[in-house]
C-alpha cells in the first residue's frame, strides 16, 4: 500500500507496537490491575473496586472517579502515548493528588491478561461505552501491516452504567497463564505494590474485602528496622522487631530525599511467601505512593549473607517531580514500568545512599545478630555455667565466638550440635592461646606458669575425652555391623575411616593422590588373578599411609573361612608389588605392613601348632591377622577405661550432654 504525504520523510506508529507495549507488559494479574488503580486514582476516585470471578473468567474494576466524557475517551484513554501531566497539568481536581500516571502506555496492560476489554464511564450525566478485541487489533495488523495505525473499538450499549460518574472495566477471555493467583494472593501483591490504600480517600477492595496495609504480610516478620523520616506506622506494625534505629539520613548526596525502611528478618525462609510464589527479599522503590521499581537490591553485586534477610520500602518521590510544564522533568521510569532508568542521575544518586545505608546495616546486622546468639545460647543453664568459669576477658571471647552461630540458619537439633562444636572449637582455640603464651613467656614467675599448665592440662583432658567419646560411638555402631555381618559396606568405610580401629596410633591417613593411584594399580593387577570364590570372600583392600607407614588392609567377609597358605600367597604378591611401587617413587627404605581383617581363624589354626606357624609365616612378610572381633574389644576397652577414669574430670563431656538433654519449653 502506497501512501500519500506532502512531505518526504515521515515518522509512523503501526498497531503492532501494541503487542510490544501492552500484550507483552506485564506478566501477572497484579501489576496490570495496579495500573487501572493507579489511573482511578488519578481520576480522584475515593474506591475501587476489583471483582474476579475465576469460573467465568472475568474482572470487573470499577471506580468512582471523575469518568470520562466521549471527547475524553477519545483524547486520553483511547490515544497511546496520552501524557497526562501535559494535557491535564497539575495536581487532580478533587483531592489535589499528585498524579501517578505519565506514559500513557499503562491501559494497554490490560491485554496481557485479557483478550476482551469493555469500557464504560460516565461523567456529568454523559455515558460512553465500547469494546476493544484483541483478536481484532491482530486482524487489523494483519490486513494492514506496518501501515495499519487506527483500531476502531465496537461502541456498546450504556443502559447498564447504572453510576453517575466513575469507570467500570470488564475484562473477559482471560489468559489462564496470567490469571493463576488466587484473591487472597491478588490482594497481597496489590497491597505490596501501593502505599496509599487503606486512607481515608483511596480505598481499594478485592471481592468486597479492602486490600490493608498488613494484607503486605510482612511487618511482623521483622526482626531489626532501619527508618527514614516519619515511619511511626510501620514500626507499629513490627510486633516483634527487636531493634529499631531512626537514621538520621534522609537524604541522597545530589539532594534526592527518601523515607521508608530497611529491615532484615530472623530467618531468611521467612522472605520466601509460599503463597504466590512471591520473593520478599527486595528493597521496592516507591514513587507518589505506588512502587516503581519491584526490586533495587539485585543491582548490588557486593552481598554479604545479611543481605539473604533483607527487606524494604523507600518511597523518593524526587524520580518524579513533574507536576506542571514548570517543573517537567524527565521520566525516570522505563517503558516496561517495571524499573527505573538506571542512567538518570537521580537512580544513581539513590543508589549511593542505598550502598550506604546497606554498608552500616551490615555491620548492626552481625553484632545484633551475635548479641542475640550469645543471649540465646545463655538460655541453656550449662552454657551459661561454662561461661562463668571463664575469665572476663576469656569470657566476652567465648560470647562472641557463640553468638556468631546466629548469623547461620539451623534447625532447634542443629543448632544444639552448632554450639557444642563452638564450644569445642573455642575450648581448642584457647588452649592454643595458651601453648603460645606458653612459649613465649618470659618472666611470669612459677605460679603464672603453673596456673598455664595446669589450664593446658586440664583442656587436653576435656578435649581428648570428647575425641574418645567420639570414638567409642564409632565402636559401638560398627559393633552393630558386625553382628549384623550384612552391611560389609559400611564395615569397609568404618574401618578405611577411621585407621584408629586397627591400631590406635594410627591417627589420621596422609596417603598422598599419586601413591594411592600407583598402589591401587598393583592391588588390581593382583585381584585380577584370584579365583571367583577367593574374590567374593573379599569385602574390599585399600592402601593407606599413616604414622610414616604404607599399609595394605584386606577385609574379608565376617564369616568366611580361609587358610593362611592362602592369606600368605596374597600378601606376597602384594608386597611385592608395593616395593616395585616404592623403588619407582625412591621410597623403598620406608615400611610397609599388609593387615588382613578376618571374622573367623584360617582353618589351619585348628591343628597343633597351626596359629604359631601361620602367625610366622605372615609376620616374615610384615603382614598380620586381626579380628573384627578382637580390634572391637580391645579398642572399647582402651577408650571405655579412659572414660571411666576420667568421667570425673570431663567437664566438657557433660556440657555436652547437657546441651543435647536442653529443652527450651
Amino acid at each position: 500500500m502506497s501512501r500519500k504525504t506532502t512531505e518526504k520523510y515521515e515518522l509512523t506508529i503501526s498497531l503492532n507496537s501494541l503487542e510490544h507495549l501492552g500484550i507483552n507488559l506485564y506478566s501477572n494479574m497484579a501489576a496490570v490491575l495496579s495500573e487501572i488503580v493507579a489511573n482511578a486514582y488519578d481520576a480522584d476516585a475515593e474506591r475501587v473496586d476489583i471483582s474476579w470471578d475465576s469460573a467465568r473468567k472475568k474482572i470487573v474494576i470499577t471506580d468512582d472517579g471523575l469518568g470520562m466524557t466521549e471527547e475524553e475517551v477519545n483524547q486520553r484513554f483511547l490515544t497511546v502515548g496520552y501524557r497526562r501531566r501535559s494535557g491535564q497539568p497539575g495536581l487532580t481536581p478533587k483531592h489535589k493528588r499528585k498524579p501517578m500516571g505519565r506514559k500513557g502506555i499503562g491501559k494497554l496492560s490490560l491485554f496481557s491478561i485479557a483478550d476482551t476489554v469493555v469500557v464504560e464511564t460516565a461523567k456529568d450525566g454523559e455515558k460512553s461505552a465500547f469494546k476493544m478485541h484483541l483478536p481484532d487489533i491482530r486482524k487489523k495488523i494483519e490486513a494492514g501491516g506496518n501501515d495499519s495505525t487506527t483500531y476502531t473499538p465496537k461502541e456498546v450499549g450504556t443502559d447498564k452504567i447504572d453510576f453517575v460518574h466513575g469507570t467500570r472495566i470488564t475484562l473477559t477471555n482471560l489468559r489462564r497463564r496470567q490469571t493463576l493467583a488466587t484473591p487472597k494472593a491478588l490482594k497481597k501483591r496489590v497491597a505490596r505494590r501501593f502505599q496509599v490504600i487503606e486512607s481515608p480517600k483511596f480505598r481499594v477492595y478485592i471481592d468486597d474485602e479492602e486490600v490493608k496495609v498488613d494484607d503486605r504480610e510482612y511487618y511482623d516478620k521483622l526482626q531489626y528496622i532501619w527508618t527514614y523520616g516519619q515511619q511511626k506506622d510501620v514500626v507499629a506494625r513490627a510486633k516483634n522487631i527487636e531493634h529499631h534505629e531512626k537514621r538520621a539520613t534522609t537524604t541522597a548526596p545530589g539532594g534526592v530525599t527518601i523515607s521508608g525502611w530497611l529491615g532484615t528478618v530472623k530467618e531468611s525462609s521467612q522472605l520466601k511467601d509460599d503463597d504466590d510464589d512471591d520473593n520478599l527479599n527486595r528493597i521496592a522503590i516507591f514513587v507518589r505512593g505506588k512502587m516503581a521499581q519491584e526490586d533495587i537490591l539485585d543491582a548490588f553485586t557486593e552481598r554479604g549473607v545479611y543481605a539473604g534477610y533483607l527487606i524494604g520500602e523507600l518511597r523518593v518521590d524526587g524520580l518524579d517531580l513533574w507536576v506542571d510544564e514548570k517543573s517537567k522533568d524527565d521520566d525516570a521510569a522505563t517503558s516496561s514500568r517495571q524499573n527505573l532508568v538506571e542512567g538518570d542521575p537521580r537512580y544513581v544518586e539513590l543508589k549511593k545512599f542505598i550502598a550506604a545505608e546497606l554498608k552500616h546495616i551490615q555491620t548492626r546486622w552481625a553484632a545484633l545478630r551475635v548479641d542475640s546468639g550469645a543471649k540465646n545460647a545463655l538460655k541453656i543453664p550449662v552454657v551459661k555455667e561454662w561461661i562463668d568459669t571463664l575469665k572476663p576477658a576469656t569470657r566476652t571471647k567465648a560470647k562472641q565466638w557463640i553468638g556468631k552461630l546466629n548469623k547461620i540458619e539451623a534447625s532447634d537439633t542443629e543448632e544444639k550440635s552448632l554450639i557444642k562444636q563452638s564450644v569445642l572449637a573455642f575450648e581448642f582455640h584457647r588452649l592454643n592461646e595458651n601453648l603460645d603464651r606458653l612459649e613465649n613467656i618470659t618472666d611470669e614467675g612459677v605460679p603464672t606458669l603453673l596456673e598455664l599448665f595446669s589450664e593446658v592440662d586440664g583442656l587436653e583432658a576435656n578435649l581428648y575425652g570428647q575425641i574418645v567419646k567420639s570414638r567409642v560411638g564409632v565402636l559401638r555402631a560398627l559393633e552393630e555391623k558386625v553382628d549384623g555381618n550384612a552391611l560389609e559396606k559400611v564395615i569397609q568405610k568404618y574401618l578405611f575411616d577411621h585407621l584408629w580401629l586397627i591400631d590406635p596410633a594410627w591417627e589420621r591417613a596422609d596417603s598422598t593422590e599419586y601413591m594411592e593411584r600407583r598402589v591401587e594399580k598393583v592391588i588390581a593387577q593382583v585381584t585380577s588373578k584370584l579365583s571367583a570364590a577367593e574374590k567374593k570372600a573379599r569385602i574390599d583392600i585399600g592402601y593407606r599411609k599413616t604414622a610414616g607407614k604404607h599399609v595394605i588392609v584386606e577385609l574379608k567377609r565376617p564369616n568366611v573361612v580361609t587358610t593362611s597358605f592362602k592369606l600368605a600367597e596374597q600378601v606376597s604378591k602384594y608386597r611385592s608389588g608395593m616395593t616395585k611401587v616404592l623403588k619407582k617413587a625412591d621410597l623403598d627404605k620406608e615400611p610397609v605392613e599388609i593387615v588382613i581383617v578376618l571374622g573367623k581363624p584360617p582353618s589351619d589354626w585348628a591343628n597343633p601348632g597351626g596359629e604359631t606357624a601361620s602367625q610366622a609365616t605372615l609376620n616374615a612378610q610384615g603382614a598380620r591377622i586381626i579380628f573384627y572381633e578382637n580390634l572391637l574389644e580391645t579398642s572399647s576397652r582402651i577408650y571405655a577405661d579412659y572414660l571411666a577414669h576420667r568421667k570425673d574430670v570431663d567437664k566438657l563431656q557433660k556440657l555436652m550432654a547437657a546441651i543435647d538433654d536442653f529443652s527450651a519449653t
